[in-house]
């Protein structure tokens, strides 16, 4: 009985759109033994932008990964101006998680990672607080307490730096990390900085945004996991969603209605960007299925 070897790949690419694009990429695959088991593709007709998700199996001989992506690159991309990314189901990306003093976020992540359902290395948490290390003991994963002061921001991001080169950090979690991010580690990490804001942006920006939501006598509060840029909480959304609210509700319930929801958020956007299936374009993303 024939052993078939299956390599998953994933691409993802954008360009002006132009006809010709699907045909060309799809044409490209299969001469190479690829079977192109999904495909999804989006304009945007305002900015004339194509976008298009790719997944694609080849059999029985592993192809040279670095030899496609150079032909890819040779034959398809340059005559298009593509922007692309290639990955291969061998690649399991490398997660570093930032944490203050809050868990929920933290525990959900850790047991969806123990669980399997999450399909990433989780090599080190770093907090500004040692307040949770016995959590990540208890999931036995390496804790770094970094302190952070108005002093000493530069040596503390310069100390996080060096850790992420060292661990090779594909991309970085703000589980509810209380300190904003410099664009020390932001322009060594763009659109791979996750955090979760305990709002729906871009309403109720801000430390206490539920404590504004209740001052404000909303029905409804969210939460938006986006990626980190220099203006604060002003990113790129990936996913956001919102739970009911009463006027019997005090400012405690909804910090324990938010919690409940930031968790399931954050989990989203992970999962979305752990499946390559976020593209970032003028601060807006393109989400697919």
């Amino acid at each position: 009985m024939e052993i078939r070897c299956v390599l998953k790949t994933t691409i993802l690419i954008h360009c002006q759109d132009q006809a010709g694009i699907i045909f060309a990429v799809t044409e490209f695959l299969y001469s190479k033994g690829g079977n192109i088991i999904y495909l999804d593709q989006h304009v945007d007709h305002e900015a004339n932008v194509f976008f298009m998700r790719v997944e694609c199996h080849f059999t029985n001989s592993e192809p040279q990964i670095e030899v496609l992506k150079y032909e890819f690159q040779r034959t398809i991309a340059d005559a298009r101006h593509m922007k692309w990314q290639w990955f291969t189901d061998h690649e399991k990306p490398r997660m570093a998680l930032f944490v203050s003093k809050y868990h929920h976020c933290l525990y959900d992540i850790l047991s969806r990672y123990q669980s399997g359902e999450l399909r990433v290395e989780i090599p080190f948490i770093i907090s500004n607080h040692e307040t949770l290390e016995p959590i990540a003991q208890q999931f036995n994963i390496p804790f770094y307490h970094i302190p952070v002061t108005k002093t000493n921001k530069a040596k503390a991001e310069a100390a996080q730096l060096r850790l992420l080169k060292e661990h090779q950090i594909d991309f970085l979690v703000l589980a509810r990390y209380m300190q904003i991010i410099s664009n020390t580690l932001i322009s060594q990490y763009e659109n791979k900085i996750i955090n979760i804001h305990h709002s729906f942006l871009p309403a109720f920006a801000g430390a206490k945004p539920y404590h504004a939501a209740f001052e404000r006598g909303v029905k409804i509060i969210g939460a938006t996991s986006h990626y980190v840029t220099e203006e604060l909480d002003a990113g790129p959304i990936i996913v956001q969603d919102v739970t009911p609210v009463l006027h019997s509700h005090a400012i405690k319930d909804f910090i324990t209605k938010g919690r409940d929801l930031e968790k399931i958020v954050l989990s989203r956007g992970l999962q979305l960007h752990v499946q390559h299936k976020v593209m970032v374009y003028n601060n807006k993303t393109v989400i697919f299925s």
